[in-house]
């Protein structure tokens, strides 16, 4: 079975309907006519960038179920009716790959820490765990509340990038604030690259103990 993945080109702006809080997961019912209008019990849609499997469709609104685990790595537990959310369906085979491949999996939350406006762009910057700096790199991509955007700059505890005007539109970056929690997600290549080097240098290492 192949997984499901997105572009990051965010397709509608959404409203969150209904927040659920259940015992150890959570029921969110978002309105996005757009993205329902061929949705189907079981496709996937991404909520901010999270990929979220709809349980139910009706009348421009889908419900979905949020894990435990998805509550406590992303800012969906934030989320409460009238707010607005990023919404994306999976790519279909064929389809053009406006951005890059966003695969649903936030591997965590950071905050603004800046945000500099000029005439007819933004440039924000994003604080970065040291642990995981090794992850963006300036000119590569990365995935903030599931929109496909470029590094600008790349520091050891923080990157920024620039939004265009179509994308202060089109998301909800436009109106983050100072200091707002965003889901990001780290490009897959870059952890499968970090995961076969360190591989081979534990195999390496491995086999010369042996050999002495």
């Amino acid at each position: 079975m192949i997984a499901d993945v997105f572009t990051g080109i965010i397709e509608e702006l959404g409203t969150v309907v209904a927040f659920e809080q259940l015992h150890e997961a959570a029921r969110i019912v978002v309105r996005g006519p757009l993205v329902t209008s061929d949705a189907g019990r079981g496709d996937s849609i991404a909520v901010n960038g999270c990929c979220l499997t709809v349980v139910g469709q009706h009348d421009g609104t889908f419900t979905a179920d949020v894990m435990l685990e998805t509550l406590g790595r992303t800012n969906l537990g934030e989320l409460a009716p009238g707010q607005a959310v990023n919404l994306e369906r999976a790519a279909r085979v064929g389809d053009r790959l406006g951005g890059h491949i966003v695969q649903g999996h936030v591997d965590g939350t950071v905050a603004i820490t800046e945000r500099l406006q000029a005439e007819r762009w933004d440039l924000v910057r994003f604080a970065l765990p040291s642990d995981q700096a090794q992850y963006v790199v300036a000119k590569g991509s990365v995935a903030v509340d599931g929109v496909s955007l470029t590094v600008v700059e790349a520091a050891a505890d923080s990157f920024t990038v620039s939004l265009i005007p179509e994308t202060l539109a089109a998301t909800t970056l436009g109106k983050k604030a100072v200091g707002a929690l965003v889901n990001l997600e780290f490009d897959i290549i870059g952890k499968y690259v970090e995961r076969l080097v360190k591989t081979r240098g534990a195999v390496a290492t491995g086999s010369t103990k042996e050999a002495t």
